[in-house]
């Protein structure tokens, strides 16, 4: 499977899991630190959304393993302006405004950045699928949030997901392993279970 088709599985993977757990939810029983439950396809913007889901042909022909396959960031040289929404789609900073300061909980994987002396990290990158950044391409950075903790989260097995809290903001963050279009200062953390 090429990486734009892998990619694809993965978005239609996140796309599932968020019509599984019925979209967004607003969660009342959280007292005065009510946080919204959101799905990682509700940080993108309906543009981005919509080229997703609707990739040109031309994806779904890529050979693994020919120049079309590489990520994109890896093309960055080459590369100075996506070609069609569906790349720009691939490659997106664009966030949506209105979540700024919001106070959310989102479901998502862990790659740690930065441990404190306990080996708890203290600065991650929480992604929708697991594998992100690390043994396949990451996603756009508007499906990346760099959290910052400053308890730290023991992170044991990086195949489980957590259920993340934490007020959410907008603007570029970047690292060696990938770009973010969103932060989170984290308030709570559990192991993902169904809601």
């Amino acid at each position: 499977m090429s990486t734009p088709q892998k990619w694809l599985a993965s978005l239609t993977l996140i796309l599932l899991l968020s019509a599984c757990n019925g979209g967004t939810v607003h969660n009342p029983a959280a007292g005065k630190h009510a946080y919204d439950t959101v799905d990682w396809t509700d940080l993108m913007p309906a543009s981005d959304l919509e080229a997703l889901l609707n990739p040109p042909d031309y994806v779904l022909e890529v050979s693994e393993g020919s120049i079309e396959d590489k990520p994109a960031g890896m093309l960055k040289s080459t590369i100075t302006e996506p070609a069609d929404s569906y790349q720009q789609a691939l490659t997106s900073t664009r966030v949506r405004p209105e979540l700024d300061g919001n106070q959310i909980r989102i479901a998502g994987y862990l790659v740690p950045l930065e441990y404190n002396d306990k080996q708890e990290a203290t600065t991650f990158f929480a992604v929708p699928f697991f594998g992100a950044c690390i043994h396949v391409p990451p996603p756009p950075p508007n499906q990346i949030i760099l959290v910052h903790s400053e308890r730290g989260v023991r992170i044991d097995d990086m195949q489980m997901p957590f259920w993340l809290s934490g007020e959410l903001h907008t603007g570029i963050e970047e690292n060696e392993l990938a770009t973010s279009a969103y932060s989170m200062t984290l308030a709570g953390h559990e192991p993902y279970a169904e809601p």
